[in-house]
C-alpha cells in the first residue's frame, strides 16, 4: 500500500496531466512548475556550466568520491524536459547515493530530431573522459526517454569498440517507439502521467516511423551482447511497464546482468518528486545497492 503522501501526489499528478496537451503546452507547464523550486538540501552543491555548447548541471554532495559520477539523461519523450524539470530529482538521487551527478540539457525534437540527442549524449560522455574520469567510474542513468537514450549511447559506444560505462540505470524507460507493448492497452486508464497518443506524437517528432525499430531509437530491438550490467525500475500500472519487462527479458537473454524492480501504487518516474514521498528512501536504496556493486574501487 503506497503512503498517504504518495497517494496525495498521485492524485495531484493525475489532475495536472488529465488534459491532453501539445508539445508547446507541456513545455509551458514545465516552465510554470520550475518557478516553485524545492529547498536545496544541505551538503549538496549545484553548478551550472557549458560543456562544448551544452548547458549542464554538476550536482555534488560534499562528501562524494570526486572520481566517480552518474551521467543522467533526462526524460521528456525527446521533445520536452531538461535541467529545470529534473534538477530536484537528480539532487535527491545524488544526495541519497552520495555520488556526483552530471545532468546535461541535450537537444530535443522536433527542432533537433534524431540523432541530435544521441550525439549530445556521446559528446558529454567524451567530455567526462577528457576530464580524466575512467569509463569504469561512470554510470549512465536515464528516466523515461532518457533511459532509452542511456541505452542507445551505450550501444553506440559498444558498436564503435569504445570504452563502456560501468553500468546503466533505467527508470521507467521508453525503449519501444513502435508502442507495441500490451501495457499501452491494459494500463491506459491507470497511468496518471502518460498517454499513448502523446508518445506517438513525440515519436514522430523525434524520427520517422520507418526508423522506429532502429536499435539506437528503440533499444528494445538491439542485440545486447557485451552490454554492461543493467538496472531497471518501473511502476506496475504505467503504460511503459512492458517496455521495462521486455527490455529486461531481451537483455538477460543476451547474457546481460539485469536487475528489474517493479513497484506498485506509484506512477511513471515517481522519482521526479524527490524526497517528498517516503517511498523515495527505498527507491534510492535499491539504486544505491546496484551502484555500489558496479563502481568498485579497483575499476
Amino acid at each position: 500500500m503506497p503512503s498517504i503522501r504518495a497517494r496525495f501526489w498521485k492524485m495531484l499528478i493525475r489532475r495536472m496531466f488529465q488534459e491532453q496537451m501539445s508539445i508547446e503546452e507541456y513545455r509551458a507547464l514545465i516552465v510554470t512548475n520550475s518557478r516553485f523550486p524545492s529547498p536545496m538540501p544541505k551538503g549538496v552543491d549545484v553548478e551550472r556550466f557549458d560543456v562544448n555548447g551544452l548547458d549542464a548541471a554538476w550536482i555534488s554532495p560534499i562528501d562524494a568520491d570526486a572520481g566517480k559520477v552518474i551521467l543522467h539523461f533526462h526524460g521528456g519523450g525527446y521533445v520536452i524536459g531538461g535541467i529545470k524539470a529534473h534538477l530536484m530529482m537528480c539532487i535527491s538521487m545524488a544526495k541519497s547515493l552520495n555520488i556526483k551527478m552530471l545532468l546535461p540539457d541535450y537537444r530535443v525534437a522536433p527542432e533537433h530530431p534524431f540523432p541530435a540527442a544521441l550525439e549530445d549524449g556521446l559528446k558529454i560522455y567524451g567530455w567526462l573522459l577528457e576530464q580524466g574520469y575512467k569509463a569504469g567510474d561512470i554510470i549512465f542513468s536515464g528516466d523515461s526517454a532518457g533511459g532509452g537514450l542511456a541505452l542507445a549511447a551505450t550501444l553506440s559506444l559498444r558498436d564503435k569498440a569504445e570504452p563502456l560505462p560501468a553500468a546503466v540505470i533505467c527508470i521507467s524507460p521508453w525503449v519501444d517507439l513502435t508502442l507495441s507493448g500490451k501495457s499501452h492497452i491494459t494500463n491506459a486508464d491507470s497511468d496518471v502521467v502518460l498517454r499513448t497518443d502523446d508518445l506517438r506524437e513525440w515519436a514522430s517528432a523525434y524520427t520517422g516511423e520507418s526508423n522506429w525499430k532502429n536499435p539506437l531509437v528503440s533499444p528494445l530491438y538491439a542485440d545486447f551482447h557485451g552490454f554492461p550490467p543493467l538496472f531497471i525500475q518501473v511502476n506496475d500500472d504505467e503504460i511503459l511497464l512492458d517496455d521495462a519487462r521486455r527490455l529486461a527479458e531481451k537483455a538477460q537473454a543476451d547474457g546481460v546482468d539485469v536487475t528489474l524492480k517493479i513497484w506498485k501504487g506509484l506512477w511513471h518516474v515517481w522519482h521526479a518528486v524527490g524526497n517528498m514521498i517516503p517511498e523515495s528512501k527505498k527507491t534510492y536504496e535499491e539504486i544505491g545497492q546496484f551502484v555500489r556493486a558496479n563502481l568498485h574501487k579497483d575499476k
